[in-house]
């Protein structure tokens, strides 16, 4: 416990130092966050023309209300915590890399997913969008990185971990000797 404590604590130390540097920054979260503000606008105009993007920022056609993504509303934090995570658990590398690969997955989706719903809500109701992006969306982006990491842990392989104990005997309390105990 103290070694995956000592690592993820490292990692995400190291991760969150290199997020915020001036490099990560501009070579890292700035392009990354564009391209999920570009999916977002895309996915919205499947069902609304009336939708444009430039950089990290959407609007609607009027240009009354818009949404920029800002440091922090990318999901990037929650998948750092998961790539820590995941890294410091003892398992196959090879397990590791599906881990990662499917939890950045299911962040950014979930991530479009709130984008796209700040995007209306804000349109509708200024109070309803602070609660939901501050409050609730930042929850459930953290959860999900967690459940990620608890269905990612359920699904590693059992290898040398202690089986179901030894088959039963046939005696009718299903211990081997009369005089054991079950435990």
């Amino acid at each position: 416990m103290i070694r995956f404590f000592s690592i993820f604590v490292a990692l995400l130390v190291a991760m969150f130092s290199f997020r915020i540097s001036k490099w990560g920054h501009d070579w890292v979260t700035e392009p990354f966050t564009a391209l999920l503000a570009n999916a977002s606008a895309f996915l919205i105009k499947l069902w609304d023309k009336g939708v444009v993007s430039h950089g990290v920022e959407i609007w609607n056609a009027a240009g009354d209300f818009g949404v920029g993504i800002a440091p922090g509303c990318d999901g990037i934090e929650a998948v750092i915590i998961l790539i820590a995570a995941i890294v410091a658990f003892p398992s196959p590398w090879k397990h590791k890399l599906v881990g990662i690969g499917l939890g950045f997955v299911a962040i950014q989706t979930l991530n479009l997913v709130r984008i796209i719903s700040l995007f209306y809500l804000g349109q509708w109701n200024q109070m309803m969008f602070d609660w939901f992006h501050l409050y609730l969306w930042q929850a459930l982006i953290m959860l999900d990185a967690l459940g990620v990491w608890l269905v990612w842990l359920r699904y590693l392989p059992r290898s040398g971990r202690p089986q179901a104990g030894p088959p039963h005997s046939g005696t009718p309390s299903g211990q081997d000797h009369p005089s054991m105990a079950a435990v």
